[in-house]
């Protein structure tokens, strides 16, 4: 049965309800430019009826007040997040693509095109006047400018391998940052929505690091109630969030950490690479998966900019294993096209990890037998277990598929263009002789790696040894041979011709005072004698500026295409969970009057209770 005062009782939870509802939209609308705010509503309902054994049967109890929630669309929340890790990995790409765009352009002056032509006409110059020796320098110094453009080049793209890789860094501590705070807040929602009230400004702020995480490395999350052993809620929730391709970063209050690992000198993937390139590990011991095909985000950007291969690795089945001991030999046999020739390849110099079987083993030294056969030494002492033995056909592979076109790629381009070229040209001019009929040496050789000495002919063109030849040739290391750079007329420019038909050295003359000079020329000229991606030499520039370019435009159009997502996602999402300023306004017009109501009521029912008590009589 209602008593004297349900009148009162009704009319204060009606007070209550739009205090509760005044005091939320002044909070919406101090919060209207507050980044990452969800607007916040209050959730009421009708109290439960009071029996009140009249006609009627029950009476309104007035209403519930029942929690203060955000208004909030995880469908819009997942969409952003998704479009962020792209848009993270495409705005990364296109700052770097655009950055080797730059560095390959033409500028008049010392771009290849330019420098290189700068060489065909001191070719022409030469093959005009062969046995001027201001005309022999003045070649020589424009290859040695060339050799200079392939160094400086070299020194640029590994400058930016080396700022990429320190980028990886700064993202992985980034993401452990933000690890350990999304952990801190699931500790503080949790004690709070254990007491029944509900965190709405911390889970704002966890929604508002996940966003932020996004864009670095993709995001998955997850988030369960907790039941106590009865199978009741606790009110507290577990959280779980999850990137690259679904591994744990956070569960509730607990959350992992990354690291990275410099690669030793001995741990080197590509014969280009700078010492202590990063890898990624988890703190626990497990692997993180360094070039996982599910992660995105910048981080995926930089490390395809960084090991970029465009999908050419080494690859390869086991075909013979030689056990020494402390060393072993396996050889392994390849059938990649790009895996044929020295001028292509891109194995590490000082050794590194082979895996062979799924096992990983150190190599120390490889040698090139021909027909797609590599040798490689084995370090049984440095890697896990000896190798001993291995069944024929077991898979045999070096770094991995990494199918895009970063900073590896650019290099043994270069790598592959300027060896070729200098062996093209030293074929020649070893063919001939020089201006006082003695036999020529090489023009182009490269520096040793501890710079020393430079490679001499003999090692360059070496098939029986080792087979690397002009492997050891770089665009770092690529030079003028030192004693063409003392003495210019030491170039072979003259054909070396049969005794019988010119029995006097000094009676030569003519043509064949220029026939190597004009060899040179016709091999640059002809793409059957030299051919690159199916240009002649001068076409190198075209070539490598061309996929510059295009994935630099490419990254430009998806970069783009996702910040117009992002706009137009985040408007919705602000449609739904964002504070509109009007709508607020009109929110405090109709509690204040809710309010000014309940108040009303409590007015009426003062002078009802007066009447009742005080001036009735009895």
């Amino acid at each position: 049965m209602a008593s004297t005062f349900f009148g009162l009782e009704i009319a204060s939870s009606g007070l209550r309800a739009a205090n509760a509802a005044l005091n939320t939209t002044a909070n919406n609308i101090s919060n209207t430019n507050t980044l990452g705010y969800s607007r916040q509503e209050v959730q009421q309902e009708a109290a439960n009826p009071l029996r009140v054994f009249a006609q009627y049967g029950c009476a309104g109890a007035g209403v519930n007040t029942l929690a203060i929630e955000r208004i909030r669309e995880q469908f819009y929340d997942n969409k952003f997040r998704q479009n962020e890790t792209k848009l993270g990995e495409f705005d990364t790409k296109a700052y770097y693509c655009k950055m080797i765009e730059d560095y390959l352009a033409d500028d008049g002056t010392t771009g290849f095109t330019s420098v290189f032509d700068q060489l065909v006409v001191a070719l022409q110059s030469l093959a005009d006047d062969p046995n001027n020796d201001s005309v022999k320098m003045s070649f020589r110094s424009t290859a040695k400018s060339l050799t200079d453009y392939f160094n400086n080049m070299y020194g640029d793209l590994q400058n930016l391998q080396a700022d990429v890789n320190d980028e990886i860094k700064i993202r992985v501590d980034h993401i452990n940052s933000i690890a350990q705070d999304i952990a801190t807040v699931n500790k503080q929602i949790n004690t709070i929505e254990m007491t029944g009230a509900t965190a709405n400004e911390l889970r704002d702020k966890r929604d508002n690091l996940i966003d932020e995480l996004s864009a670095v490395v993709d995001v998955e999350v997850e988030e369960s109630p907790i039941y106590d052993q009865s199978g009741n809620a606790t009110g507290a929730n577990r959280f779980i969030v999850r990137i690259a391709g679904g591994q744990v970063l956070v569960d509730m209050n607990d959350y992992n950490q990354l690291m990275c690992v410099a690669r030793r000198t001995e741990e080197k993937v590509n014969q280009t690479d700078i010492d202590g390139l990063y890898d990624i590990r988890w703190t626990n011991g497990n692997d993180f998966g360094l070039y996982n095909e599910a992660m995105g985000g910048e981080l995926k950007g930089l490390i395809q900019m960084r090991d970029g291969n465009n999908g050419e690795y080494f690859n390869g089945t086991a075909s013979r294993v030689s056990y020494n001991g402390k060393t072993s030999t396996v050889t392994v046999s390849t059938t990649e096209a790009y895996l044929q020739s020295m001028t292509q390849c891109k194995l590490s110099d000082t050794g590194g990890v082979i895996n062979i079987g799924d096992q990983l083993y150190y190599y120390t030294d490889w040698t090139y037998e021909g027909d797609g056969k590599y040798t490689f030494t084995i370090d049984n002492t440095a890697s896990d277990e000896p190798l001993t033995a291995v069944k024929t056909g077991r898979g045999v592979s070096i770094n991995q598929k990494v199918d895009y076109q970063g900073v590896p790629y650019y290099m043994s381009q270069m790598n592959e263009w300027i060896r070729e070229f200098a062996q093209r040209v030293n074929d020649i001019f070893t063919e001939g002789l020089t201006g006082a009929g003695e036999d020529a040496g090489i023009l182009f050789t490269g520096t040793y790696p501890n710079g020393s000495g430079e490679y001499r002919e003999d090692e360059l063109n070496d098939s029986a040894h080792n087979g690397k030849g002009y492997y050891y040739l770089t665009a770092g290391n690529v030079t003028v041979t030192d004693e063409l750079m003392h003495d210019a007329s030491l170039l072979g420019t003259r054909e070396n011709v049969d005794s019988e038909d010119t029995p006097d050295v000094n009676e030569q003359d003519g043509v064949e005072q220029n026939n190597q000079v004009r060899k040179v020329i016709s091999m640059i000229n002809d793409e059957k004698q030299f051919s690159f991606r199916g240009r002649s030499a001068g076409g190198f520039l075209e070539c490598v500026l061309s996929d510059a370019m295009l994935n630099a435009k490419n990254a430009d159009t998806f970069y783009a295409t996702y910040y117009s997502l992002e706009t137009n996602i985040d408007n919705q999402r602000i449609s739904v969970s964002g504070v509109d300023e009007d709508e607020e306004a009109l929110n405090l017009i109709k509690y204040e009057n809710s309010y000014t109501l309940a108040s009303k009521m409590i007015s009426v029912m003062t002078e009802v209770y007066d009447r009742l008590i005080l001036q009735t009589g009895v």
